[in-house]
C-alpha cells in the first residue's frame, strides 16, 4: 500500500545521510520532497500542509541543530510524526462492562463491511470472546447468504432470521432495525459476549443510509461504531469519512483492502480529518488477514524500517512451542539437520502466512522490493514436494541421495532433476551453517559466535575438561601437576619472576637439579 511513498522518503533521508550540519537550505529541500511524496500518496492537502509545517519547525529546533547526527534526528522526528498523523496510540476495543459488547459496522458499499465482520469475529475468537455476526443487511443483493458464508469459513455463529434480498429486482423484506435489536437479545440469551452487527451500505452518501443507520444505532446502543472505509479511494476517503461521522458518529475506524496498490493516502488523511483513531487494518482475502492497527508500526512500516514485533506476534500465535524446544535441544546438542526438521520448520512457517508479507515486514524491505515482487508462494510447494517424494531414511541421511535417487524423487514431485540437486546444495549450506553456529563459530561474515558454546565456551555435553597444567615453565607445570595429583589446589599464579612471595619446597616437588633458581628463591 504505501510503497510508493516509502520509496520517496527513503529517498529523501539518504541525502543526509553522511552530513555533520544540516543548513536551512537542506531541510527546506528535505521538507519540500516530503511534501511532494505525501501528495503523490494522495494524502489530503490540509493534512500534508499542517505535517511538513511541524516537521520545518522541529527540524530548524535545537534537537537537530545540536544533534551527533542531524541526519537520523530528522528521521526521528518524521517517523514521531507520523505516529501522530496516524493516531499516536494503539486505541482498544471498549468493552461493556455489564451485557454483551455491541459493534456495529457502518460504511459505503463494496467497503468490505461483510467480509469484514467475518475477520474481526474471528479475531475476538482468537482473543477469547464469543462472538456473534447478525445480518441487518437486507437490501444488497444476498448479503445475508454472504455473512452466514463468511462466519462459517470464520467459525462465527450468524443470526439471520431475514433472507434479505436475492436478486435486485427483489424488494428487500424483514426490518434490518428489528433484526439487530433481536440480535443483540439472541446473544443475551445464548451468552455471546461480542455481537457484530453488519449493516446496508450504499453507492454513494444518501440521507436513506444515513436515517437507517443511525436508527440501528438508536436501536442498539453499540459500545462501537466501525467507519469500514475502502484504503483505495484516495481523496475521496475525507469527503466520506466527514459525512458519516456527521450522520452516525463513528467511535473508531477500519480500513479494508490495505494489501492494495493504492498510494494510501486514506489511512493519512482520515485520522487527521475526523480525530477518530483507525482501530483495525484488513491486509488481504483470508479470514486471519486482519490485525489490529498500531501507529508506532505503521509509521516503521512507511520509513523502511521494518515491523518486527508484528512478525514476533504472529510467530508467537501460531509457533509450536513443543516443536520449538525439540530443535533448541537439537541445536544446543549440535545433532544434523534434517530434511525431516526443514520440513518441520516450513510447516511451521506457512501457518503464519504469505511468506512475501513476513519478508516485508524486515527493516530494509524496500531495498529487496523487486525480489519480493517476483517471489513466488508455489515455491514453498515445490520445495515441499521434493521433501515429501524423499523416504523417511534419505530424509534423515541425506548423503544417501545417488543420481538414481534423485531422479526417481524428481518424478515422484513433478520437478526437474536440477531442481532437486539445487535443493540438495541449499540444505547442505544449511546443515554447515546450523553446525557453525551450534559449535560457536558464527555465521561466515558476522562477528562472533554464541556464547557458551563451540570454541570459547563451555565444553561439549557429557564431556569432561582434560585436567592438567599446559604451562610452558617446567618447574611451574611439575608445581602444578603435584598439587592436582595430592588432590590440593594449584597455587595461585605467579608473574614472570617468582611466586608472589609464596614458599615453595623445592625436594618436595622432586625437581632436576638447578630447577631451583626457578623458583624464585
Amino acid at each position: 500500500m504505501f510503497n510508493s511513498l516509502s520509496d520517496r522518503l527513503t529517498a529523501t533521508f539518504k541525502n543526509l545521510r553522511g552530513k555533520g550540519r544540516l543548513s536551512e537550505a537542506d531541510i527546506d529541500a528535505t521538507v519540500r520532497e516530503i511534501r511532494r511524496a505525501l501528495l503523490e500518496a494522495d494524502v489530503a492537502v490540509p493534512v500534508v500542509r499542517e505535517f511538513t509545517a511541524v516537521i520545518k519547525e522541529r527540524a530548524l529546533g535545537a534537537e537537530v541543530s545540536e544533534a551527533l547526527n542531524p541526519g537520523q534526528q530528522v528521521v526521528k522526528i518524521v517517523n514521531e510524526e507520523l505516529q501522530n498523523v496516524l493516531g499516536g496510540e494503539t486505541r482498544r476495543i471498549n468493552l461493556a462492562k455489564t451485557g454483551p459488547t455491541v459493534i456495529m459496522l457502518a460504511g459505503l458499499q463494496g467497503a468490505g463491511k461483510t467480509t469484514l465482520a467475518g475477520k474481526l469475529g474471528k479475531w475476538l475468537t482468537d482473543q477469547g470472546h464469543k462472538p456473534v455476526l447478525v445480518a441487518s443487511d437486507l437490501q444488497r443483493p444476498n448479503a445475508v447468504t454472504q455473512l452466514k458464508v463468511v462466519g462459517e469459513r470464520a467459525g462465527v455463529a450468524v443470526f439471520a432470521p431475514e433472507p434479505g434480498a436475492t436478486s435486485e429486482f427483489d424488494d428487500p423484506t424483514g426490518d434490518p432495525v428489528k433484526v439487530a435489536r433481536d440480535g443483540v437479545d439472541f446473544a443475551r440469551s445464548k451468552l455471546y459476549d461480542v455481537v457484530i452487527v453488519d449493516t446496508a451500505g450504499r453507492l454513494g452518501i444518501d440521507q436513506a443510509l444515513m436515517n437507517q443507520a443511525r436508527d440501528i444505532r438508536d436501536a442498539v446502543d453499540p459500545d462501537e461504531v466501525l467507519f469500514v472505509i475502502d484504503a483505495m479511494i484516495g481523496q475521496d476517503a475525507v469527503n466520506t469519512a466527514k459525512a458519516f461521522d456527521e450522520g452516525v458518529d463513528f467511535t473508531g475506524v477500519v480500513l479494508s483492502k490495505l494489501d492494495g496498490d493504492a498510494r494510501g493516502g486514506a489511512a493519512l488523511s482520515v485520522r487527521a480529518v475526523t480525530g477518530k483513531p483507525i482501530m483495525f487494518a484488513s491486509t488481504g482475502e483470508g479470514v486471519r488477514d486482519f490485525e489490529q492497527f498500531h501507529p508506532d508500526r505503521m509509521a516503521s512500516r512507511i520509513l523502511d524500517m521494518g515491523d518486527v514485533l508484528t512478525l514476533i506476534e504472529q510467530a508467537e500465535r501460531q509457533w509450536d512451542k513443543t516443536e520449538a524446544e525439540r530443535m533448541a535441544k537439537k541445536f544446543t546438542d549440535q545433532e544434523d539437520f534434517t530434511f525431516e526438521d526443514f520440513l518441520a520448520q516450513m510447516q511451521q512457517l506457512r501457518k503464519m502466512g504469505s511468506m512475501k508479507k513476513m519478508l516485508a515486514m524486515m527493516p530494509g524491505a524496500a531495498g529487496m522490493r523487486e525480489q519480493l515482487e517476483n517471489f513466488d508462494e508455489r515455491e514453498i510447494d515445490r520445495v515441499e514436494a521434493i521433501v515429501r517424494s524423499m523416504t523417511p531414511h534419505e530424509r534423515v541421511a541425506p548423503k544417501i541421495i545417488n543420481g538414481s535417487r534423485r531422479a526417481r524423487i524428481a518424478r515422484g514431485s513433478g520437478v526437474t532433476v536440477s531442481e532437486v540437486n539445487q535443493l540438495m546444495e541449499r540444505f547442505a549450506q544449511a546443515q554447515k551453517m546450523m553446525k557453525r553456529l551450534a559449535s560457536g563459530q558464527g555465521v561466515p561474515g558476522m562477528p562472533g559466535g554464541i556464547p557458551g558454546m563451540g570454541r570459547g565456551g563451555a565444553a561439549k555435553k557429557g564431556k569432561a575438561k582434560k585436567k592438567g597444567s599446559r604451562s610452558g615453565n617446567p618447574a611451574k607445570r611439575a608445581q602444578e601437576q603435584a598439587a592436582l595429583a595430592s588432590g590440593q589446589k594449584p597455587a595461585a599464579k605467579g608473574s614472570a619472576f617468582g611466586t608472589q612471595g609464596k614458599d615453595l619446597d623445592a625436594e618436595s616437588l622432586n625437581l632436576p637439579k638447578g630447577f631451583e633458581k626457578f623458583l624464585g628463591k
